[in-house]
């Protein structure tokens, strides 16, 4: 007696990243059986509902009726989405100094400037910011 082996398991996250991906793609919202369809029908209905569901829970689409049943769109872009898993992971930690200097001290070279460039701008260029250019901020020691 033979069996068929069951089918490799995805990775986490990808089948909320297809859902994802067609959202972005539409030029509107999209109701499951839509989404369903942009991914090539290849997943369940009620599987595209699971997942519209479960990233409506965690903030990543909104939803408006349509009819009897609810159609989606993605509330932020896809670097917006990044931004903000990365914030919810920097939330989990209890001592965030440490998180956030070991994800610097993993960047590449060309991120490192591109992140000091962007703080630069974000702070307006001014030399007195605190932190920045090694100057002490509000509460330091001396």
């Amino acid at each position: 007696m033979s069996e068929t082996p069951p089918a490799p398991r995805r990775p986490a996250g990808e089948l909320e990243a297809s859902v994802l991906t067609a959202l972005w793609a539409a030029a509107g919202p999209l109701s499951p059986a839509e989404v369903q369809s942009a991914l090539g029908g290849r997943l369940a209905r009620t599987t595209v509902t699971t997942i519209l569901t479960r990233l409506h829970d965690k903030g990543a689409v909104s939803r408006s009726r349509a009819g009897r049943g609810y159609a989606y769109s993605p509330i932020q872009d896809s670097a917006g989405l990044t931004a903000r898993r990365m914030r919810s992971e920097l939330d989990k930690q209890g001592d965030r100094g440490t998180a956030l200097a070991r994800f610097v001290s993993q960047l590449t070279s060309e991120d490192e400037r591109l992140l000091r460039s962007l703080l630069d701008e974000a702070d307006g260029g001014r030399e007195d910011a605190p932190g920045v250019r090694g100057e002490a901020g509000p509460g330091a020691a001396p």
